[in-house]
Order: structure tokens, then sequence, then C-alpha cells
């Protein structure tokens, strides 16, 4: 087994530096190094999206994402979203449209959208449900994230 390697990451705006072994996925090390536990191990497989996070600017899963393969990325975490005190418009609709059930998905489902709607600024419902397709929700309060989103894309246009 190979050693671990000093890993320096942009997270959440602040420099980070953290060993790594190779097979130690950034999940862990946000989680398990950092504190950072708003991304969820869900199932460990890439398939749910409660672990999702930008890197780069990108959606991607925490996960499936070696710690060394991102050495040098910005990464965003739910922690990072917003200012102090502050949430975004997409935080903000998803608490006043009772999308936040029992919270296990929301935080990948806050990074998803974020990403959707820089990318899209104005999409219609079902360029939402597409955009959020990755991410499951076990509660099936999709209707209610769907209209937080939505509603999030006016509150900006506004």
């Amino acid at each position: 087994m190979s050693p671990p390697q000093r890993v320096s990451l942009l997270v959440n705006g602040r420099r980070r530096e953290v060993m790594a072994a190779p097979e130690e996925t950034l999940l862990e090390i946000l989680r398990d190094r950092l504190d950072l536990t708003g991304s969820k191990r869900g199932c460990n497989q890439g398939v749910c999206g409660a672990c999702t996070v930008l890197i780069d600017g990108e959606p991607m899963r925490a996960c499936l994402s070696l710690a060394l393969e991102v050495e040098g990325s910005e990464v965003v975490t739910v922690e990072g979203l917003g200012a102090a005190n502050t949430l975004t418009a997409v935080q903000r609709a998803m608490v006043e449209h009772g999308a936040v059930q029992c919270g296990f998905c929301t935080a990948g489902m806050l990074m998803t959208a974020h990403a959707l709607l820089r990318d899209n600024p104005h999409p219609s419902p079902e360029e939402v449900r597409a955009g959020l397709a990755g991410n499951l929700c076990r509660c099936s309060g999709y209707g209610k994230i769907i209209e937080a989103v939505c509603r999030a894309a006016e509150e900006n246009a506004a």
C-alpha cells in the first residue's frame, strides 16, 4: 500500500492541507478530517447524490472522487454556500416550500440546484426535474424540491 500524500485544496474559500492515502475519497477527507459533515455518505457508490459537492464549479460525487485526484482543486460544500447567517435563494426556498423533509438528501440537492441555476437561471420545472435526476430523495419530496428550485430562480431573476 502506498503511503499517504499531502493534498492541498481550497475548501469553501479556505486553503486546507491534509494527508490522504491513495484510496481515500474526498468525502472521507471532508467529513472525517475537516469536520464538514453536510455532505452525506449515502450509497457510497455515486448513485444517490447525497455527497454532491462542487469541484472547480462542477457538481461531483465526493464519494467517487479520490482525494489525491482533486489536489489543487476548489471544493465548495453545502457549508460554503451563501455567507455567514445569510441563506442563498435556493436554501431559503427549500425551507419556505417544505422541501427539507428528513434532510439527508438536502445538501446534495442544494449543491446540484446551485449549479443548475448558475448554468440555467430560468429553468422550467421539467429542466429542474432533469437537472436533479441524479439526486435521490427517499422521502419522495420531489414536488416540493422542484417548486423550491423554480421559486429560487424567480427570486434570482427579480
